[in-house]
């Protein structure tokens, strides 16, 4: 009898599509399990987590009503447009803090107290650079954008192995051949890797940015109408 779990083993598309499956299975049993009955008789309350079929039951009113679709797009434009001025400043940045140790010696230390600053801290400094406007909630983002983006940039660089520059030295390439031939499309996967977690992780900072005057956004988007608890 072979090993039902093997160090590395070759899975096809058919069995990580079947595997991937189970466990998105077993949370939704787990969800009605704990949500169903009447209210008063559920493990968890109708107000903190509603069964699969009250939540499908108020997309009408989330839709129409709270104006999801709407807030859905304020939303994503306001992550796109902070995303976009993050990666302009975080991209060159950080492929020429990959680069030049100079540049990168300059900025390191920047970079490292960044790292540890609280992304909420960032809210009253760009409300008091850029008011509470849309404006605001651009740049919020984008400063949270280059902190979370800029050292994994570093970081993809400086693992290019020495090796390729050295050939690429030898065979006669400039200092700029170098970066943008070697250094950048070698890097060039791990970066954009970076740049998808980067751009997933904007939809939680999304929930800061809207917290102050916002009048759409997925922050002010609530259940509209008579909650089914309310009924009882």
């Amino acid at each position: 009898m072979g090993r039902p779990f093997k160090v590395r083993e070759k899975i096809g598309r058919t069995g990580q599509l079947i595997l991937g499956t189970i466990p998105i299975l077993l949370l939704l049993v787990l969800w009605i399990c704990l949500t169903r009955g009447e209210y008063e008789e559920r493990i968890i309350p109708p107000l903190i987590l509603p069964s699969p079929l009250e939540v499908l039951g108020s997309f009408g009113s989330l839709w129409f009503e709270a104006e999801l679709s709407r807030s859905i797009v304020a939303s994503g434009f306001r992550v796109i447009c902070g995303f976009l001025i993050g990666l302009a400043v975080a991209f060159p940045l950080g492929l020429f803090m990959g680069s030049v140790s100079k540049i990168k010696a300059m900025f390191n230390p920047l970079m490292t107290f960044a790292a540890y600053l609280p992304i909420p801290a960032l809210l009253p400094l760009t409300m008091s650079l850029f008011g509470i406007d849309e404006l605001q909630k651009v740049m919020f983002l984008a400063l949270a954008f280059v902190i979370y983006l800029l050292p994994l940039f570093v970081k993809a660089v400086d693992d290019v192995d020495q090796v390729y520059l050295q050939t690429a030295y030898t065979l006669g390439a400039t200092k700029w051949q170098t970066i943008r031939r070697v250094l950048f499309e070698i890097s060039m996967p791990r970066i954009f890797h970076a740049m998808r977690l980067g751009f997933g992780v904007g939809w939680t900072y999304i929930i800061l940015a809207e917290m102050v005057a916002a009048d759409y956004g997925v922050k002010l988007v609530e259940f509209v109408g008579e909650h089914p608890a309310s009924r009882v």
